[in-house]
């Protein structure tokens, strides 16, 4: 499994080793030993399965007072990945980062705790898995505005989007509850 840096020091992609043949392919999705010698939290509590349609925009989520790193993969379909950072005392508040994940690509995105994630479905349909560092808590449950002009992210389409009612009302990066 190899670790590559993205355009912010704290978000990584995780390109896996694949072992394929003519029956099919093998890869480890986490080795605890890689994030541990990397300085990543090793111990996860919690596996999330998702499904969506395509168009669906789900997020920008985060969890205030039990924040969670996430490692996602997408194992069906295309998503188009992002991770924003919602740290005020980073040096690179607001800063984010967007990534393709894909069943054919196979690669998975750590999103740190203190980061806002959410994703696009660009296939008919895309099935996201992902660890968490942290229980779901939904007292402690945000969402930030997925089109702040703020963070202004490049989505790979920005109509005909399907969207709940939380995230189409979620507050902007000037008016949401953050992390110090």
């Amino acid at each position: 499994m190899q670790l590559i840096a993205t355009s912010h020091p704290d978000v990584l992609v995780l390109q896996p080793q694949v072992h394929g043949d003519h029956r099919g392919f093998f890869l480890e999705t986490f080795r605890s030993s890689v994030f541990a010698a990397s300085g990543l939290p090793d111990v996860f509590v919690q596996d999330n399965h998702s499904k969506s349609g395509a168009g669906i925009l789900r997020g920008l989520h985060y969890q205030v007072r039990q924040p969670q790193g996430k490692l996602v993969r997408c194992i069906s379909g295309e998503v188009f990945d992002v991770a924003v950072d919602i740290r005020k005392s980073s040096p690179n508040f607001g800063q984010w980062v967007g990534v393709h994940l894909s069943a054919d690509n196979k690669l998975a995105l750590w999103v740190p705790p203190g980061f806002a994630h959410g994703f696009l479905v660009l296939s008919a349909s895309a099935e996201i898995t992902y660890k968490c560092t942290t229980y779901y808590a939904p007292e402690h449950d945000r969402s930030l505005r997925w089109n702040d002009p703020d963070l202004n992210i490049a989505w790979p389409r920005t109509s005909e989007l399907v969207l709940s009612d939380k995230d189409r009302l979620a507050p902007s990066l000037q008016l949401a509850e953050l992390f110090p």
